[in-house]
């Protein structure tokens, strides 16, 4: 699977796809990610691609034809080109599994004010928002996006079942987990997940999710 990045700072993505699972995961040529600058589309030496907005207000919106041109240098057929946007549609574990399946994603950053609106005419697909605030940059948000999809791609997680026992892909969130010493400060591991009863596990897990769940969101009405 490959992943382009369209950005004002491609420089911002080194250090978070140089380590962990990502890391390996290029290593092994299991996904593919390209860096776009939009400033090397600019049409002018001081490679400026934004000005002040139509009917006043502050800040800067990036001119639609640097974003354009940059978009479609890495775009192809099977592309799905995606805004990363807080007015976007939410980024949801659901999402992310489809995401994993298709060939090549485009990921363009918002930067300051936004984006001219008919560059995202031309070539946006869909917006995507990884949560219902504002960020100095989709930077971190397109860093977001190739984490989570990264994950449904096969051979990148070592377990491939893991996923499927992530909060969330059960409708609710994961359990708590516990591991060596078996009493750490006072409090010993529950009892139940010594006994070797794996239904009783998988019966307890099952509902100190769902407690979880309630107690922290209950808006997901599980």
């Amino acid at each position: 699977m490959r992943f382009d990045i369209i950005s004002l700072f491609p420089s911002y993505f080194k250090s978070p796809f140089n380590e962990s699972l990502i890391k390996k995961a290029l290593e092994k040529a299991l996904i593919e990610i390209g860096l776009v600058d939009i400033r090397d589309f600019a049409d002018n030496k001081w490679r400026k691609v934004d000005d002040r907005p139509y009917g006043g207000g502050p800040g800067m919106v990036i001119c639609p034809e640097p974003v354009e041109k940059a978009v479609l240098s890495v775009k192809n057929e099977g592309s799905r080109v995606i805004y990363l946007s807080p007015q976007g549609s939410p980024l949801t574990a659901e999402k992310a599994r489809s995401l994993a399946k298709e060939e090549h994603l485009v990921l363009l950053c918002g930067h300051y004010e936004g984006i001219d609106e008919r560059a995202l005419e031309a070539v946006v697909d869909e917006e995507l928002s990884i949560g219902d605030y504002v960020l100095t940059s989709g930077c971190p948000a397109a860093v977001v996006v190739v984490d989570a999809v990264s994950r449904f791609v096969p051979g990148v997680i070592g377990h491939e079942e893991a996923t499927s026992q992530d909060s969330f892909e059960s409708g609710h969130f994961d359990c708590p987990h516990y591991t060596r010493p078996e009493e750490y400060n006072g409090k010993k591991v529950p009892e139940v997940l010594l006994s070797g009863d794996h239904k009783k596990i998988g019966e307890w897990r099952q509902i100190k999710g769902l407690e979880k769940t309630r107690r922290v969101r209950p808006d997901l009405k599980v």
